[in-house]
């Protein structure tokens, strides 16, 4: 048989145990204020722009990028005091993590998340075949450790997933409950940092070549670059070796390579971005107190919180009619009714203020 009927026929299906799964995905609308995906509210400054436009003038497009992008990965070596056989780039934060779970992970292999925390950290190790045991955090929804005891003695994860601060909650997790972690499991600990600037404690300094401990960081936050998609690891020489060998040639483009480079000379301007953002961060928290809202405490760029006597699902679209775009986690694990603000301008967040006490008097 040919034709149409015949190509329908023969399509082939995805992976059975994939067939539940949908992407991950936030809500893209059209409105005037969008709070909904963490972004830096600040643009990076123009110096580096202006740089970045003069490099891109002598790159050779004919030739393949330098393979081990060995100058980027010199730069973040010096901004964290390592040595380049230490850091590990990839194309965001997230493919940090791909790699982490196809070297690490894989069938008969197991990743261990506390939930709530990041769904990539559950979404990535089951496209890559590694099973997930979910923990649940305490009622606060703080790490519960005696919960981390009992996933690690029940499963003993190749990969232990910890996120700090936490993605949605924005808590910070303590040096000695990611000690412990460390401490009590046998596989990789991976400790998220993607909003770490933003916290006065970093689980760098638990790395080194005798641990497998990760720390994974983002240029997409505080150094305001989301559109470049540009991640990377610190850990172990060993681990940094085991990750190039499951890594597609070429995998950072050159102009990833020179932006990040480049971007990681204007430090003083990323932390004077930071400390604006932690000031606004303080003020949009006291504000919401002043709703009367329910609210976690957090060392990041955003605010989870929950209005007592509305739905989420109800608040989100009241601000969406009235411009204001956040991200609805009513759906998440432990997160009912619950919504993720963004820390954006003084401008944006005056007007997701209004918008909510609007939505808030409307009962």
């Amino acid at each position: 048989m040919t034709g149409p009927i015949a190509a329908v026929a023969s399509r082939p299906r995805r992976r059975a145990d994939l067939a539940a799964l949908e992407g991950y995905h936030s809500a893209q609308v059209d409105v005037a204020v969008r709070l909904n995906t963490n972004e830096s509210p600040f643009p990076p400054p123009s110096a580096w722009a202006e740089a970045l436009a003069g490099e891109l003038a002598t790159i050779e497009w004919q030739r393949y990028p330098d393979r081990h992008a060995l100058g980027l990965r010199r730069a973040i070596a010096e901004l964290h005091g390592v040595a380049p056989e230490q850091v590990y780039a990839a194309n965001g934060s997230n493919e940090v993590i791909q790699a982490v779970c196809l070297a690490y992970g894989g069938p008969g292999r197991c990743a261990a998340v506390f939930e709530p925390t990041y769904r990539l950290h559950s979404h990535i190790p089951t496209i890559t075949g590694t099973r997930v045991t979910v923990g649940r955090r305490g009622p606060d929804l703080s790490l519960d450790l005696a919960e981390v005891r009992r996933v690690v003695a029940a499963s003993a994860p190749s990969i232990t997933f910890l996120c700090s601060p936490n993605n949605p909650t924005g808590m910070l997790e303590q040096p000695d409950s990611v000690a412990e972690v460390v401490a009590l499991v046998e596989g990789i600990v991976v400790v998220d940092e993607a909003y770490g600037q933003f916290s006065p404690w970093s689980a760098l300094e638990l790395v080194d070549d005798e641990r497998p401990v990760v720390v994974t960081r983002t240029l997409s936050k505080t150094w305001s670059m989301a559109a470049a998609r540009l991640g990377y690891l610190i850990g172990p020489t060993w681990l940094v070796a085991d990750l190039d060998s499951v890594t597609l040639p070429y995998h950072l483009d050159a102009v990833k390579q020179v932006a990040g480079r480049l971007a990681l000379s204007y430090q003083e301007e990323m932390e004077a971005r930071v400390a604006a953002v932690v000031t606004e961060r303080r003020r949009l928290v006291a504000a919401l107190d002043d709703l009367a809202v329910e609210q976690w405490p957090s060392a990041a760029n955003f605010v989870l919180l929950r209005l007592r006597r509305k739905a989420g699902a109800e608040v989100w679209q009241g601000l969406v009619e009235r411009g204001v775009l956040v991200r609805d986690c009513s759906s998440w694990p432990g997160l009912e009714e619950c919504l993720r603000v963004t820390v954006g301008t003084p401008e944006e967040d005056d007007a997701f203020l209004a918008a909510l006490a609007e939505v808030v008097g409307r009962s």
